[in-house]
């Protein structure tokens, strides 16, 4: 059974990125409903959770980052390749310089199994 928020989360991924491959958009609606999600609204949560995923499975964001770039540099630097991706599913949304260097800020923390805090 599908509750509201979920629906609202799947259909939240079908507008935002309406030419995602099945099994991309399958992960997004996956991670946007995860808990520490739920205080934010759908549409907030499936755009943080696009925008994560395409950092973190389509560039190099996560090599930048293990080459001691800080946050902040990687994700500018990793945001048209981002952009790219969007435009490739076809959003009708893409992120702007402002928006990549403050999203760290404005991000849900998430506490690991270590208890490290992390941003998504």
């Amino acid at each position: 059974m599908t509750s509201k928020r979920q629906s609202a989360i799947a259909k939240a991924v079908a507008r935002f990125i309406p030419q995602a491959p099945f099994y991309d958009a399958e992960a997004i609606r996956s991670r946007a409903a995860q808990k520490h999600l739920r205080n934010l609204p759908p549409d907030k949560a499936v755009w943080l959770t696009i925008i994560a995923y395409i950092r973190h499975i389509y560039t190099d964001y996560d090599a930048l980052r293990d080459e001691n770039y800080e946050s902040e540099a990687a994700r500018f630097f990793v945001r048209n390749a981002i952009n790219s991706k969007l435009q490739q599913w076809r959003a009708g949304r893409f992120l702007m310089i402002e928006e990549a260097q403050t999203a760290a800020d404005k991000a849900p923390v998430h506490r690991g199994k270590s208890g490290q805090e992390r941003k998504i």
